[in-house]
């Protein structure tokens, strides 16, 4: 099989998430756009461990490293998801950014916690 073959599957499948981690407002969607950049590495490096005909099979064994971080980051990004889903009602990536607490709005709300006790 022609190296061609692989090296432009994963070129499609890293612009594809490449794409979707830039045009998505949802952050789960992010992450599987982030799976799928991983996943077009990951057949590059079998693909190029095949071409050159490495004894050592270093790809395959770099490729089993990666799943095990990929499966990992997806584990603490899931987590995370859900904990800011529950704190804010959504997991829209735009509207994270827009109600973040400030320094301001810190220090209002231990001044108005102050008179309400006193």
């Amino acid at each position: 099989m022609h190296l061609a073959y692989p090296a432009v599957l994963a070129a499609l499948l890293f612009c594809t998430g490449l794409y979707g981690v830039l045009a998505r407002r949802n952050a789960i969607l992010v992450l599987m756009s982030v799976e799928l950049m991983l996943n077009a590495v990951n057949l590059n490096l079998v693909a190029f461990d095949v071409w050159l005909r490495d004894t050592l099979h270093s790809g395959q064994a770099l490729t089993l490293f990666t799943i095990a971080i990929a499966a990992a980051e997806i584990g603490i990004g899931l987590a995370i998801v859900l904990a800011v889903h529950r704190n804010r009602g959504s997991s829209a990536i735009d509207r994270l950014r827009d109600t973040a607490e400030t320094d301001d709005a810190e220090t209002a709300r231990s001044t108005t916690n102050a008179e309400a006790t006193s």
